[in-house]
């Protein structure tokens, strides 16, 4: 350790020596902090997770019939039937699959429609093969929403894999307000267009029913009663011949409730061949009632046909009209395809709104404000999904490192009695984000997929202070009992003080670095296993090498010998 304390007091000895190592530790501070804006390092709220299942989702516009719905389904069957990885799949028609982990809050459980199907995919052990599922998805995903999609117009297929942290609606989200529910649709289409539009981002799709058209079969009363028929009497054979409807009871001493005999045509007698007015119409001739007189009525006589619009479903979100406006993403973080599109809509929506920007460091910082120029109507777009997440969870967890900060830092005024020496251990504490960043660059580099800076990470990060911490205060201990005790001059005492305690710092440091081998390879806690890992390599350098210079450079330090 003697060559140790000599290399420690030549750079404290010398001046250009001690502004090298301030710059080079400056120089990487800040080129591990420009890591995240220039996108080199990608923060994320959690990394992909490879599971042994996948869903499919099948959205096609509202009125599709089941036939087609069944079409779009076979077609994404005969897809995935040619991947051999995939052990089976199971098709839920016009409802959803048994409620998992994403579907509890993705509204699979609350689909009934004949326009909508889920599919359940099961893979082989993931242990057992060499692409993740969500590799897998990537690749397959372009290829059956090509193949399929275009086979209902307007359809939306999209990938629902398990998530690694509390399941979101979707990646993005993002909830569209205002109390006019033509200008909500409005506004949400655009939403769709800029969000198609940007990198990274999949399944784009708008939750809820689409508008479309419909024939509205209207009973005309007067040709009714001339007709010498009964408008319940017409009302009923419609009902019967596209719905079917109870016209019975049956008792039973089985059951206490009587039980209701469901009337109902059989498939091709109500279905219509074509959907247009003519074969409507043509449906409508063939069903015929008895009126008073004995004679038969065609319904075609009695009922007019109306193309009209269809009546989607209000959606409300604390008492106030919305609309979602969802997106996946594709092997990204959510941060940095949300910031592309933020922005690509306050360019598009200045043309006619006025965009005010929420104010603050909220989690609701991202939203925007529209004012339409003409009619005045305000329209807000607030961002939810796992985006909300993400910030929620970085900012709390900002909040715990700056309260650690604080703490460590009263500590550390108690117990030396000086701010400048709670300063520099405090500051040495803090650089040992350098390590974080670099190892997560590095572990990205050797890794195949996107190694994120995730709340895992940032977990470790806190971690390290109490760490660091412990490094420098050993130093300042054993660096001013030399000088209080023993009558050591100042660097002297340092370069002893480092030499001493580099060998229990390094062993720690080790024993910190084996323990958190096993968490690197984790595809969930890997951030905190590099973090604390790079991160304890980063602080070992920055206890021996940075803080011996800041405590030589303090007069915090200058401790007067005990006299005799």
């Amino acid at each position: 350790m003697k060559k140790f304390e000599n290399f420690v007091f030549s750079i404290l000895e010398t001046p250009l020596k001690k502004k090298r190592v301030l710059q080079i530790t400056l120089a990487l501070f800040v080129i591990a902090i420009l890591m995240f804006p220039t996108k080199i390092v990608l923060a994320k709220m959690l990394p992909g997770k490879s599971d042994n299942t996948f869903s499919v989702y099948i959205d096609a516009p509202s009125g599709t019939s089941l036939v087609q719905t069944q079409e779009i389904s076979q077609c994404v069957i005969g897809e995935l039937k040619k991947e051999p990885e995939i052990l089976n799949m199971e098709l839920f028609l016009s409802d959803g699959i048994p409620l998992d982990y994403a579907g509890l809050v993705k509204g699979s459980g609350m689909k009934n429609s004949e326009n909508l199907a889920e599919l359940s995919v099961n893979l082989t052990s993931k242990h057992d093969r060499d692409e993740t599922s969500f590799q897998m998805v990537h690749r397959i995903r372009p290829i059956i929403k090509q193949k399929c999609e275009p086979l209902v117009e307007r359809t939306s297929i999209k990938f629902i894999e398990q998530p690694a942290g509390p399941p979101t609606m979707a990646s993005i989200v993002v909830e569209v307000y205002s109390n006019d529910v033509k200008k909500i649709r409005e506004v949400s289409k655009d939403v769709v267009k800029i969000l198609s539009k940007t990198e990274g981002l999949v399944d784009v799709d708008i939750v809820g029913d689409k508008i479309f058209k419909k024939y509205q079969l209207i009973p005309d009363k007067d040709r009714i009663a001339r007709s010498g028929l009964s408008v319940d009497q017409v009302n009923k054979i419609l009902y019967l011949a596209f719905e079917g409807m109870v016209v019975g009871y049956k008792n039973t001493k089985d059951y206490s409730d009587q039980i209701p005999i469901f009337l109902v045509l059989d498939k091709q007698s109500k279905t219509i061949a074509e959907q247009d007015e003519f074969a409507l119409r043509s449906k409508l001739s063939s069903l015929q009632l008895m009126n008073s007189q004995g004679m038969l009525v065609s319904l075609s006589e009695v009922v007019d046909i109306k193309k009209v619009d269809s009546s989607p479903t209000i959606m409300h979100k604390n008492l106030a009209r919305m609309q979602n406006v969802i997106a996946e993403t594709d092997e990204v973080s959510q941060v940095y395809p949300l910031l592309d599109a933020r922005s690509q809509m306050i360019d598009y929506f200045s043309k006619d709104y006025e965009v005010t920007k929420e104010s603050g460091m909220s989690t609701y910082m991202f939203d925007l404000h529209l004012k339409d120029k003409k009619t005045g109507k305000e329209v807000l777009l607030r961002w939810d999904g796992e985006m909300k997440v993400t910030l929620d969870t970085f900012r709390d967890l900002g909040g715990a490192f700056i309260a650690a900060l604080i703490l460590i830092f009263l500590l550390l005024v108690v117990y030396y009695k000086s701010f400048k020496l709670s300063g520099i251990v405090l500051l040495g504490s803090f650089l040992s984000i350098i390590g974080v960043i670099f190892g997560h660059l590095v572990a990205d580099i050797v890794t195949t997929d996107t190694f994120f800076l995730t709340a895992t990470s940032l977990i470790g990060f806190i971690a390290l202070m109490g760490i660091s911490s412990r490094n420098s205060l050993l130093l300042i201990d054993f660096a001013k009992g030399l000088m209080v005790d023993k009558g050591v001059e100042k660097r002297r005492a340092i370069a002893i003080a480092a030499a001493t305690r580099a060998k229990p710092i390094a062993l720690t440091a080790v024993a910190i670095i084996l323990g958190s081998a096993l968490l690197a390879s984790d595809p969930i806690f890997g951030g905190l296993g590099v973090a604390l890992i790079s991160g304890t390599v980063a602080a070992v350098f920055v206890s021996l090498l940075f803080i011996p210079i800041l405590m030589d450079g303090s007069d915090a330090m200058d401790f007067k010998p005990k006299e005799d």
